[in-house]
């Protein structure tokens, strides 16, 4: 959702940068050197502009290697994955060993809903991945890092479209976790209140539960890691906490953090904590 700044960048150590030796307008499928580092940026996966993903591929990558996908917020309508570019950073500084796609998806207006179109785009992205498994040289496990509205996606992708159970973690950072809440439903804020009609302004409650990661986890469903702020003015705290519930209820491998003081965002040592924790899960799970 909107206004979410983490400032991830405050965490970076410098470290080298690599140099793309492979030619990124080359779409043939031979694969490519495994050996070498391989950077991609924009790369489609649809028709529509907003369709691309950034692609990063490690040194020395084999069949084995996961990838770890990262969804950006905007509150369905908004946002880009350049948003996404810190905790990026981040990941390929600690996973060296770690693939990674930085996604863009359609966004949400008053003519396009946010769902199914943008879990529709999730798909296409792995399903990407799984045309191009050779290719790129990778295995077909992945992992989830959204924040906010791509946190929900995040969750919602992973309890309810992983067919293949491929998702080995996720993690939601703010993300809303349950369009059916009552403190959605009888909310008296303008701003909040104009993300939740993109799902329709007089949506039923069996629609609001379908498209709510509450109402479609199982038992079968990946590690999952939450993080969420006390004093949000956009996700309630029931968002992470009956998650959290219902995690520990299907006996779901999870970890969840609440920050009483933080809104939607953090910096500083609440943002440490974050990393600090995600990072171990990420190492655990992935």
């Amino acid at each position: 959702m909107k206004h979410l700044n983490f400032i991830f960048l405050i965490l970076l150590i410098p470290f080298s940068v690599y140099n793309c030796e492979n030619d990124p307008s080359d779409s043939s499928n031979s694969p490519l050197d495994a050996s070498k580092f391989y950077q991609e940026l924009n790369v489609s996966y649809g028709s529509d502009s907003n369709q691309k993903l950034d692609l990063y591929l490690p040194a020395n990558r084999t069949s084995s290697t996961k990838t770890m996908v990262l969804i950006h917020g905007g509150g369905w309508s908004s946002g880009d994955k350049a948003d996404m570019n810190a905790i990026k950073d981040l990941v390929r500084q600690d996973f060296p060993n770690l693939a990674i796609v930085n996604i863009n998806y359609r966004l949400a207006d008053a003519n396009n809903k946010p769902y199914p179109m943008q879990i529709d785009d999730i798909t296409s992205v792995i399903d990407h991945l799984k045309e191009n498994r050779v290719k790129y040289t990778i295995s077909d496990d992945l992992g989830f890092i959204g924040t906010s509205a791509g946190g929900h996606l995040a969750l919602l992708w992973s309890y309810a479209f992983d067919t293949d159970k491929k998702v080995d973690m996720v993690c939601s950072i703010v993300g809303p976790t349950n369009l059916a809440d009552p403190n959605y439903l009888n909310n008296t804020n303008p701003e909040l209140q104009k993300l939740l009609d993109y799902f329709g302004t007089n949506a039923e409650i069996s629609f609001l539960q379908e498209v709510s990661p509450l109402y479609q986890v199982k038992a079968t469903a990946p590690p999952t890691i939450l993080f969420y702020g006390g004093q949000d003015p956009l996700v309630p705290t029931t968002q992470g906490i009956d998650l959290r519930d219902k995690l520990k209820t299907l006996g779901i491998t999870y970890e969840f953090t609440l920050y009483p003081n933080a809104g939607h965002g953090w910096i500083g040592l609440e943002l440490l904590d974050t990393w600090l924790k995600l990072k171990a899960f990420t190492q655990t799970h992935l």
